[in-house]
């Protein structure tokens, strides 16, 4: 690979301009070579501030431009999969902002064309390179606390923060419990080597008017290695600030994150074996970001082992059969 690895961002929105765009210009050998967006007045801002030397507004003409080695796809949802079978067509590799398709199959049928074609895509499911996420697997693996049992997570967000395509449920998928469940639910089964969930229950609350996507949502899994977890999510959330937290609970100990928390058993006792540092200094979504694109940038340099993202079918699978649970009003197996 040459000196410098070429990419395009595609999408100028937030996520674009507060994670993708500024972590990348600053990247040692890292190139961001062309930003692609429908507002060609946006786009042109954003790249004149981040020293982007090409702007586009459809992939075709991005494509068509040539010399790139990857694209980084941080469009609304519905826009994943297309945009990624176009870039995988195009003989580019792909990091995809999460959900890599609104669907299992849509998911299946990204995973297949990639390896068809002998490129790498990478699904954007930063929270894992979280500096205190990263400690927390390296208890769970060293097996300090005893046996996995399961999680305990939620997120809220306030009343009326959400809004634009995420409402729509054909644009975005899902209302809370996709949107916010989505990557706790990953986080949850990524740190127990992801087990098939065999079980799972849901129920969810939609907002009076009619909404396509519900704004509230329960979520319960039982794991093939036995584990339970329960999910609690919210749009609709009434209060001071956003909420989010996560638990690990284990036969020997405990952990919780944003700070981590350690306790483990020690002569029958409960002791806070909490590791300094294991935060970052910098805001936890930054470091994450940074983390997670040079990650993106040593697979593409084969400087470390590509994985397919098969585990997103595991995770699609999961969500899918908690739609249907709450839908039927029961529980359903898999």
């Amino acid at each position: 690979m040459r000196a410098d690895v070429r990419i395009a961002v595609v999408g100028a929105g937030a996520i674009a301009q507060m994670a993708h765009l500024p972590v990348l210009s600053r990247m040692r050998g890292v190139r961001v070579a062309a930003l692609c967006d429908i507002d060609r007045a946006k786009a042109r801002a954003l790249a004149d501030r981040f020293d982007v030397p090409d702007v586009y507004v459809d992939l075709e003409e991005l494509f068509d431009a040539g010399d790139l080695d990857a694209v980084v796809i941080s469009t609304p949802s519905h826009l994943h999969q297309p945009y990624a079978l176009e870039a995988i067509a195009a003989g580019v590799d792909v990091l995809c902002e999460r959900p890599l398709a609104l669907t299992t199959r849509g998911v299946q049928a990204i995973i297949e064309a990639a390896d068809r074609a002998g490129r790498k895509v990478v699904v954007g499911n930063n929270t894992r390179f979280r500096s205190d996420v990263q400690a927390l697997d390296r208890f769970l693996r060293g097996g300090e606390l005893g046996t996995l049992t399961g999680f305990r997570a939620g997120a809220y967000h306030q009343h009326g923060s959400v809004g634009g395509w995420r409402l729509s449920r054909a644009e975005a998928g899902g209302g809370a419990l996709f949107d916010l469940g989505l990557s706790l639910v990953d986080l949850a089964l990524w740190l127990s080597d992801y087990p098939s969930p065999r079980r799972v229950w849901a129920h969810v609350d939609r907002p009076p008017g009619g909404s396509s996507v519900e704004d509230a949502a329960v979520l319960m899994l039982e794991c093939a290695n036995g584990a339970a977890c329960a999910f609690d999510l919210s749009w609709s959330y009434v209060g001071d600030a956003d909420r989010w937290w996560f638990e690990a609970i284990c036969s020997r100990g405990s952990a919780r994150l944003a700070p981590l928390r350690v306790v483990k058993e020690l002569n029958g006792k409960p002791v806070d074996v909490s590791p300094t540092g294991a935060s970052a200094r910098e805001s936890p979504f930054i470091q994450s970001y940074r983390a997670e694109l040079a990650h993106f940038v040593a697979v593409l340099r084969g400087e470390s082992a590509y994985e397919a993202p098969t585990d997103q079918v595991v995770l699609h699978r999961t969500l899918e059969a908690a739609y249907r649970s709450a839908d039927e009003k029961c529980e359903v197996r898999l």
